[in-house]
């Protein structure tokens, strides 16, 4: 979570637009699970397993076995790629942006500029707040997420050896994630601030809006820039997770070199890749030659891209919500499904041969932090569980709304309970005029849209399918997980 602010809008009217983004080719030194202090004598660095909710992950020690192919038979080979791509005991690695929130109160936001805004920060950092204002922030949110719907959860990056970098690692082992550090022993060389756990100061003001400032707003490189390669620790990690989830603030830490080594190692060894934009997509987008290729690899070569209204007509140019997604799926490579979050409208998620709508859930709404990184996460439990696509976006909705319900991100994104009873109320936001209006005079395969009052059936070529039937088959299969011990509610 860096110095950003989104707003959502209703789309607009399709407008044809050419768009450059389309346009022909122009300090923890291993990884981290503490469950238990580290002996006297020991280190917590060096440990070649690491455990995550009951499983064992074992990576190589320097100097073992490669993990690339042998240069012996070809069975040795054989052997190799088939299980580069059939250990898949971790469900959601994410990669890069790991931060603390250091959540206050402020009777007025920062300045807007630069000078005044770091000069602010730097005053803010002189002593560190009361540990009651510390929260687990960035991709920590969207890890607890995933990991209370009882999916097995890693955080690949780096924090450091300090006592911001000790709570995280503490609210990663409360909430049985795991954690793969990116640096190794020749990475940190001194110990500068470059090395320490990034820090992202939440100014809230008492009209309960937001401001943001880390150290990586101030960098001309990213802030972990002095990282260059995969460990074999990391691609261990990311060959056994189903999915590696990357989003734009990523960018902010890890150099566009290093994320597309991640993404390309994950194709390579048969792991889904999840890439949400955010709001960083539209600065990338007229960035640096390596941000900017960067970022088109991820729009290629993600199996799932999410975005929100905005931010698909930023890299698009096209208005419409739906033409956008079905744009991004025309332009990529690898790419299945394009969802499109309309905030307290709800949400689409657009393939090559359907598209599936499910308004928003009803709730009150206290803080909007963390609900984009709560949608994922149950994006991902959809994924994964292969469940239809309009009870994906159902569980999605309903897990972003629970955050909401929320005060911040961190350990107080949803719990499943929250979901239970967001789901079992069934109050949903249904807005006829506009999600017909959305669909009107699509070209396109099935329309699937999750409706309160209709009865299951095609209804002038739309698919609707009733509310409290997917929450019938939602319930069971969340407390499923839970009856196996995957998650605390």
């Amino acid at each position: 979570m860096h110095n950003h602010t989104v707003t959502l809008k209703s789309p607009l009217p399709y407008h044809a637009s050419s768009h450059p983004i389309f346009s022909p080719p122009l300090n923890l030194r291993h990884f981290v699970f503490p469950l238990s202090p580290p002996k006297t004598g020991g280190s917590i660095y060096h440990n070649p397993v690491f455990i995550c909710k009951g499983i064992q992950l074992s990576v190589p020690c320097h100097g073992s076995a490669s993990l690339g192919p042998s240069k012996g038979n070809g069975a040795a080979v054989h052997d190799w790629k088939v299980r580069s791509v059939g250990i898949k005991n971790i469900d959601v690695a994410t990669l890069g942006n790991l931060c603390v929130d250091i959540v206050l109160n402020v009777p007025k936001l920062p300045p807007r500029s630069r000078e005044a805004r770091f000069a602010y920060m730097q005053e803010l950092s002189k002593s560190p707040p009361d540990k009651k204002y510390w929260e687990a922030g960035g991709n920590c949110n969207m890890a607890i997420a995933a990991a209370r719907l009882g999916l097995h959860c890693a955080t690949i990056g780096h924090v450091g050896d300090e006592i911001y970098g000790q709570f995280l690692l503490d609210v990663l082992c409360e909430e049985r994630i795991s954690m793969v550090g990116m640096s190794e022993d020749g990475d940190i060389v001194d110990s500068s601030s470059a090395y320490e756990t990034l820090l992202c100061w939440v100014l809230v003001d008492p009209l309960q809006r937001h401001g943001f400032c880390s150290r990586a707003d101030f960098c001309k490189e990213p802030a972990f820039s002095w990282m260059s390669r995969l460990s074999g620790e990391v691609k261990m990690a990311i060959k056994q997770s189903k999915i590696l989830f990357c989003n734009g603030y990523g960018f902010d830490e890890l150099s566009p070199a290093l994320i597309m080594l991640a993404l390309d190692y994950a194709v390579e060894v048969g792991t889904s890749v999840f890439f949400d934009p955010g709001p960083r997509g539209k600065s990338l987008l007229t960035g640096t030659p390596e941000e900017r290729q960067a970022l088109i690899h991820l729009l290629k070569m993600s199996d799932v891209l999410l975005l929100t209204s905005d931010e698909a007509e930023s890299l698009t140019g096209i208005g419409n919500p739906v033409l956008a997604g079905q744009e991004l799926l025309k332009n990529g490579i690898r790419t299945k499904w394009v969802i499109v979050k309309m905030g307290s409208r709800g949400s689409i998620l657009v393939t090559m041969s359907s598209i599936s709508c499910a308004p928003a859930f009803k709730v009150n709404v206290i803080d909007t932090v963390g609900c984009g990184d709560s949608f994922v996460a149950a994006i991902a439990f959809g994924y994964i569980h292969n469940l239809p696509l309009v009870n994906t976006l159902a569980i999605a909705n309903a897990v972003g709304a629970a955050t909401a319900m929320g005060c911040g991100a961190g350990r107080n994104v949803a719990t499943l309970e929250k979901v239970f009873e967001i789901m079992r109320a069934s109050n949903i936001n249904e807005e006829d005029e506009f999600w017909n209006e959305l669909v009107k005079d699509l070209d396109t395969g099935e329309i699937t849209f999750l409706s309160k009052m209709v009865l299951n059936g095609r209804n002038n070529q739309v698919n609707h399918v009733a509310l409290q039937k997917v929450v019938s088959e939602l319930l069971p299969k969340l407390k499923d997980n839970r009856l196996e011990g995957k998650v605390a509610s």
